[in-house]
This record gives C-alpha cells, structure tokens and sequence, in this order.
C-alpha cells in the first residue's frame, strides 16, 4: 500500500478544510499521520520507509499521508513547520499532535496507540 501524497486540494478534502473551518474539525473517517518532509532531508529518507511498514501493518486501521514541504508551501506555513521531518498525529476526534524529528519506529507506535487510541 503507498504513502498518499496531498496537495493543498485533497489536504482539504480528506484532512481539514483550513478556508472554510477556524476551528480544527477533521473530515476524515480514520486516525492519519501526515509526514511533512522535503526529498534533500536526509531525516525524512530514515522515516520514510519506516511509515511504509507502519501503514502495512496497521492496513485499514490507520492512513498515513505525505505532504511535500517544498511543493506545498501553503500547508506548511498553515501548519508553522520549521523543522522536517514533522509528523502531525490525528485522532478521529480530539486535537492533532505535533512530533519533530526522525523517530524510531517503537515511539510511532507508541504514539498510534497513545494519540490515535489504534491498536
């Protein structure tokens, strides 16, 4: 199963619709990672292949998606990255959360079970 790559359109469709919401309200069905990451980040290409293997074991539980900092520059700003890789953990209900950096796969999963209550 491939990692979906949004655009700021499908962002709105399948995430949140930042124009027309202010507050957060999440227009997916399941819990998501989105991976804000850049191809020259030598730290996005550690966690890349990590959240392949996450979204193959959690199949239809969980979607991960990626957003391309340097194409999509509107959604990072909205988002205030400054760092990447930045992951953005969104429960089906409830705020999302915010983790920097390249993470081992053992805190992922901690934070899929923690944040996005996916077993």
């Amino acid at each position: 199963m491939k990692l979906e790559h949004l655009t700021s359109q499908t962002f709105k469709e399948k995430v949140f619709n930042y124009e027309m919401n202010k507050e957060w309200k999440f227009e997916g069905t399941r819990p998501a990672i989105i991976d804000f990451y850049a191809d020259w980040c030598a730290p996005c290409k550690i966690v890349a292949p990590i959240l392949e293997e996450l979204q193959e074991e959690y199949g239809d539980k969980l979607t991960i998606y990626k957003v391309d900092t340097e194409q999509e520059k509107e959604l990072s700003s909205i988002f205030g990255i400054q760092s990447i890789p930045s992951l953005l953990f969104i429960p089906v209900d409830g705020q999302p959360q915010m983790a920097m950096g390249a993470l081992p796969k053992e805190t992922f999963r901690k934070a899929i079970g923690d944040v996005l209550q996916v077993n």
